[in-house]
């Protein structure tokens, strides 16, 4: 997570908050494509653009917070939000991911840690487009979490496959 805040805080410094004009179904449709490019790659064995699969779970993580962020203060062209105040809002639902994840891990009790980085994949695409549907029924669920839930899930889906990518490495 540090690493992914670093990218964050250094993007903020070149783009600033230019992402506060995307709508979260925007943001879902980025995260959809990051991805399934990492699924693409992990079926084929082929990488002609040469981003990591840490790279890419990186800008998942980010991206998940981004959308976090915009479901809870949408913003428009006219926005008002300051660099800091991105950064404390990141700090925040990065506490709040770890929070859940702590919580998860006990209840389930670590088993991420014997699954795949493909199938960590797979349900990352797998919420995704759970939450397009959401989207795509104005955010209106039955008996489902909503949109945030699964944020939180593909955010932490995404910090264990860079743990397993790093463990890899060692």
């Amino acid at each position: 997570m540090t690493i992914c805040r670093e990218i964050f805080e250094k993007k903020t410094l070149d783009y600033g908050l230019s992402w506060r004009i995307l709508r979260p179904s925007s943001l879902t449709d980025q995260l959809f494509i990051k991805a399934q490019r990492i699924r693409t790659i992990q079926e084929t064995g082929k990488n002609l653009v040469g981003e990591s699969f840490e790279d890419a779970f990186q800008a998942i993580v980010n991206y998940c917070i981004m959308a976090l962020i915009q479901v809870r203060e949408p913003a428009g062209l006219e926005d008002q939000m300051q660099a800091k105040d991105a950064l404390l809002k990141y700090n925040e639902i990065s506490a709040e991911a770890q929070a859940l994840m702590e919580r998860k891990n006990h209840d389930y009790g670590e088993a991420w840690r014997d699954m795949r980085v493909s199938s960590l994949t797979d349900l990352i695409l797998s919420k995704i487009l759970r939450i397009k549907q959401i989207e795509d029924n104005a955010g209106s669920t039955q008996v489902s979490e909503g949109v945030e839930g699964n944020y939180f899930d593909m955010l932490n889906y995404s910090v264990f496959a860079l743990i397993h990518l790093e463990n890899r490495e060692a």
